[in-house]
């Protein structure tokens, strides 16, 4: 693989940087933009990433207009809020209803409307905006987005009743329809967006990703999703490779990664692909981010780190046992470990003499991975697409009954949601977890606040309508209080000492919050400061995690633990 350098690329105008939480997707679009800038060229960046921190990095305030930035004379920025773009669609969405329909139904509307397909549409309007100015166009060399437009949005934007002005008069209650509603006026600017988006000459997609396996099945998924819709002009970058090693830990980082690079070899060869190495600091400021694609870097040795006296994950196993919990989640965003960490608790659960059922979507059936062969764990693994497929044909079948065809593919596409698939994974959960044969449930991947409170606002409606809101299972309704009561159910937030994973961390935090369900612990996955490394490039990474650390133990009020990255460890936990 070439080492990315933008300079040695045949660039595109429009240039969109996307990939998942933490795989440095922000680093290497600021990077990018100051390499270009200090050729000379001119260059507008635009972030439409919730957690980005494109204003720290900058050390500027940033708005949705474009600024200059004082240390480099040709850059101007933005940071469009999708957050804030959200609630203001939908505030403009649900004020026609107010006062028209009963508050129960508008609860209903406005939960629907609180999804992650909503932010994403405010999203793409925010930046169809800016891509559609011929003013901005005019005037930079390059336009640079920190973030692209997801292939389902795309798709839902080119379906005819996206443009019908409704909002969806749903039977089943628990998707996201109805987020395109009122749009009518900006068909022809969403067109032009879509058209300048699948236009291989003007625009091209760089995926982003980290040199290990669940990144980059979630990249090649996302790469896979958005070339069924034309933006197949892709560029990878695998960003973070290990270039050498000298203790256990480096080595078995090193060797990870290059098993993790062969077993994905042949989505790799399929498009141009260039790496980024590893660094061992923090991508937080300019001077950082001109280094981190110069080969001119930052010798930093002879790093003495503080004592770790961080509690490790046995603090919350004897808590959960000490309180009898019976209903155990891991839940934190792709990459973070959840898997690992849901392994751990059980094994230790079940070294506890409790008996421990074991409950896993991952469809890539990662936990075949694992040395787990204690008498007191009972595995279930619930298949993600055939979960989502069987539902998906319940809610079609209603459709097809009641909807034009227009309205019909509308449905389908809503179906593949996030939203929808989460409810009919949550679906299958339920019907495991009502089963109640063994002391505790440990479920790797717990529901968002949203969806739970889909399903709550959604009955509501329903009783107060008196109309069907589709069939709801019992273990469904059951499982909700249950959820809800600390003395049975935690879930244990997983997150690594790293800003971006631990910003996503606040957000699901928020949802928790949002919902009422019980919460206590957090664990920050993956350290190498509690490894303990003698490796004097992970020392300095090792280093720059204790700020994000205090930060957990300050969000947690002291209920947390810090499990680090340890070889051996990883040797006698997975068959490698």
């Amino acid at each position: 693989m070439e080492k990315y350098d933008p300079l040695n690329m045949n660039l595109t105008h429009y240039l969109f940087f996307t990939g998942k939480g933490g795989v440095g997707k922000t680093s290497v679009a600021s990077a990018t933009a100051l390499k270009l800038v200090d050729k000379g060229f001119k260059v507008a960046m635009v972030s439409t990433d919730p957690a980005s921190n494109l204003q720290d990095v900058f050390e500027m305030k940033l708005t949705n207009k474009l600024s200059k930035v004082d240390k480099a004379k040709t850059l101007q920025l933005a940071n469009f809020d999708p957050v804030t773009a959200a609630n203001e669609y939908k505030e403009s969405v649900l004020k026609p209803y107010r006062g028209k329909l009963p508050d129960s139904a508008i609860k209903n509307m406005e939960e629907q409307l609180s999804g992650s397909c909503t932010v994403e549409v405010a999203a793409f309007n925010e930046f169809a905006n800016f891509l559609t100015d011929p003013n901005i166009d005019e005037k930079f060399d390059y336009i640079i987005f920190d973030t692209a437009p997801t292939g389902h949005t795309l798709r839902m934007l080119q379906l005819p009743s996206a443009w019908n002005n409704y909002l969806d008069e749903n039977d089943r209650g628990v998707s996201c329809l109805g987020q395109l509603s009122g749009l009518n006026d900006k068909k022809k600017m969403y067109e032009k967006a879509v058209a300048t988006l699948t236009d291989s000459t003007k625009t091209t997609l760089i995926l982003v990703t980290r040199p290990q396996r669940a990144s980059l099945k979630e990249t090649k998924c996302s790469s896979n999703e958005l070339n069924k819709i034309g933006m197949d002009n892709q560029v990878l970058v695998i960003n973070g490779t290990m270039q050498d090693y000298d203790d256990d830990l480096s080595k078995t980082i090193f060797d990870q990664q290059r098993r993790d690079l062969s077993g994905s070899a042949e989505f790799i060869n399929k498009l141009t692909t260039f790496d980024i190495p590893l660094r061992p600091y923090d991508i937080s400021s300019l001077k950082n981010i001109r280094l981190m694609l110069s080969d001119e870097q930052i010798q930093e040795s002879n790093i003495t780190l503080p004592e770790n006296s961080y509690p490790d994950i046995n603090v919350v196993v004897n808590d959960l046992i000490n309180t009898n919990k019976k209903l155990i989640f891991t839940m934190g965003k792709g990459g973070v470990g959840k898997t690992t960490v849901a392994v751990q608790i059980a094994k230790k659960l079940a070294d506890n003499n409790k008996s421990v059922r074991l409950i896993t979507t991952d469809p890539a059936d990662h936990l075949s991975y694992f040395n787990i062969n204690n008498p007191n764990i009972h595995i279930n693994h619930i298949d993600e697409k055939n979960a989502l497929g069987k539902y998906q044909e319940e809610v079609l079948d209603d459709a097809r009954k009641a909807l034009n065809s227009d309205d019909v593919d509308y449905v389908a596409e809503d179906l593949r949601s996030p939203c929808t698939q989460e409810i009919a994974v949550f679906r299958e959960f339920a019907k495991l977890i009502a089963d109640d044969k063994d002391d505790v449930v440990v479920v790797d991947t717990a529901p968002t606040g949203h969806t739970l409170l889909l399903l709550d606002s959604t009955q509501r409606y329903a009783k107060e309508i008196k109309r069907t809101s589709g069939e709801i299972p019992q273990s469904m309704i059951d499982l909700l209080p249950k959820l809800q009561d600390k003395s049975q159910t935690e879930i244990v937030m997983v997150t690594l000492p790293e800003p971006t994973p631990f910003l996503e961390s606040m957000r699901l935090n928020d949802d928790l919050n949002r919902t009422k369900i019980a919460h206590t612990w957090w664990i920050v996955n993956q350290s190498f400061f509690a490894s303990e490394t003698s490796n004097d490039f992970l020392k300095v990474r090792a280093n720059n995690e204790i700020a994000w650390i205090k930060k957990v133990e300050a969000i947690s009020n002291n209920h947390f633990a810090v499990e680090k990255w340890n070889p051996a460890f990883e040797k006698e936990l997975l068959r490698i």
